[in-house]
């Protein structure tokens, strides 16, 4: 975002910009993982998400659900405060898709591979698709969804509540399985476009404010967009547009067009002022798609900080988080306290007057978006993609793993991010103290099951941080 990277940032992104010029900034927030499942689980259940199965990696194709059908999400949360819920989007969180292990394989090639397709393909997928699918958003708190669940993924058709629209009746072409298109081979309806995602989506998010603003009902729209993510298919006004000759760069700039639209939609609908807004992002730019063609243009996808997508640096968890209200947020302001996105569902069930959720691993927002100044954590905890923890406690950031440009170095890395945000200076062996300490204090956070006040929980599974020691290669 051009507002987050003003010296090394060249892609325009005006309406985001306008975002945080009338709304609050904040400069020290992290997702839960430097990939995106397990940062949503952590944003919708107020939880951090190695407390379940998912301690590394993504929830993968036709995997059943991560979020317990008991465990409360923001959704449920509001629904019991009166609110109409709604997902439109990227699900990414699992479904019940009941496919028997027999007959996977005729929804799941391998990668890379188009087979022809069969007579048994089209039943099975005739059987799946023209059923409900369990396990979905509409199960776990939003009385609606409309989305792709992984637009890079199968089955290439939108989803509907809990149904496909249309059944698949082809493989998707080869053609559309490279150059960080689509990601997997699989099912789709006949003249699937990728490019036709993210319009749809802003389109039903328009209509869904301004269907919901003329009802007396308050309402709650989670909106995740394609992007930060593959499919890279901007469309054709915007092909060409950020000048750096980047479909992603393209891309973000559509994106922030969509962006505007919501807005506008929500300024159309009359309850702009009264409306909560959050921008963030799941995961940190994803450097396989493109940033060092980016660098070389003069474009640091990352900024100041070191590392992207994935990685335990901060270029991987630490992520652009705007709030915007008018009738509560002063506009114009910048925050710089350690925030989370475990911290929504707290800030929003206190925003709409809900019953306090049990939220594991969040705080409150709301003294800090009313000018409070004062630090609402003392800690927070993130993961890279293969599960390397890490801890934050005030200016300190200890990794629990070795540097995996620098083979003989130290077993983890500790850094001062006051003194050195781009992480250059493993302080590791000069500070065991710290280091001990700061050991000592995950491993509590891991026993008590929360890392808020109250009575311990259980985590789902058993959690050893040890055993994410040795990083794997991106």
């Amino acid at each position: 975002m051009q507002c987050y990277n003003p010296t090394r940032g060249k892609i325009p992104t005006p309406r985001i910009d306008r975002l945080a010029a009338e709304g609050m900034r904040f400069t020290d927030a992290h997702s839960s993982s430097a990939v995106c499942s397990p940062s949503r689980y952590t944003l919708l259940t107020g939880r951090y998400h190695w407390r379940t199965r998912l301690q590394s990696g993504i929830v993968e194709y036709l995997e059943r659900p991560l979020i317990a059908p008991e465990t409360p999400t923001i959704a449920s949360v509001l629904k019991t405060a009166g609110y109409h819920t709604a997902c439109i989007g990227k699900w990414h969180l699992g479904w019940n898709w009941q496919i028997p292990q027999a007959e996977r394989a005729l929804f799941a090639p391998r990668r890379g591979q188009v087979p022809p397709v069969s007579e048994a393909h089209r039943v099975a997928w005739r059987e799946r698709f023209s059923k409900p699918i369990a396990g979905g958003p509409t199960t776990r708190g939003f009385d609606t969804y409309f989305g792709t669940d992984v637009p890079n993924w199968p089955p290439y058709c939108f989803i509907d509540q809990d149904r496909t629209v249309g059944v698949p009746t082809e493989f998707l072409p080869a053609e559309l399985l490279t150059d960080h298109l689509a990601s997997l081979p699989g099912p789709a309806l006949a003249n699937w476009k990728l490019e036709d995602v993210l319009p749809a989506l802003a389109t039903r998010a328009c209509e869904y404010i301004e269907r919901r603003a003329k009802e007396r009902q308050p309402f709650f729209l989670y909106l995740p967009l394609t992007s930060p993510h593959t499919p890279l298919a901007p469309n054709a006004p915007w092909r060409g547009m950020s000048g750096l000759d980047s479909r992603v760069a393209d891309l973000i700039m559509e994106t922030d067009a969509v962006v505007g639209q919501v807005l506008d939609a929500l300024e159309r609908s009359g309850a702009a002022k009264n409306t909560l807004v959050v921008f963030t992002s799941d995961n940190g730019f994803a450097a396989y798609v493109g940033a060092e063609h980016l660098e070389a243009r003069g474009h640091y996808p990352s900024g100041p900080l070191r590392g992207y997508k994935r990685d335990a640096w901060e270029g991987g968890h630490r992520l652009p988080f705007i709030v915007h209200w008018p009738a509560v947020v002063a506009p114009g302001t910048q925050c710089d306290q350690l925030v989370h996105q475990a911290d929504l569902m707290l800030t929003f069930a206190e925003a709409a007057g809900a019953a306090r959720p049990a939220a594991a691993d969040g705080y409150t927002l709301m003294p800090l978006l009313r000018g409070d100044d004062r630090p609402i954590r003392a800690n927070a905890v993130s993961q890279s993609s293969t599960g390397q923890f890490v801890l934050r406690r005030g200016d300190w950031k200890l990794i629990f793993a070795p540097d995996a440009t620098k083979p003989d170095g130290p077993p983890g890395q500790l850094y001062n991010l006051q003194d050195d945000l781009g992480e250059t200076r493993n302080l590791y062996v000069a500070n065991p103290n710290i280091v001990g300490e700061m050991t000592a204090l995950l491993e509590d956070l891991i026993a008590r099951g929360r890392s808020t006040p109250g009575e311990p929980l259980a985590n789902d599974v058993p959690v050893n941080w040890r055993r994410f020691r040795q990083p794997k290669a991106n």
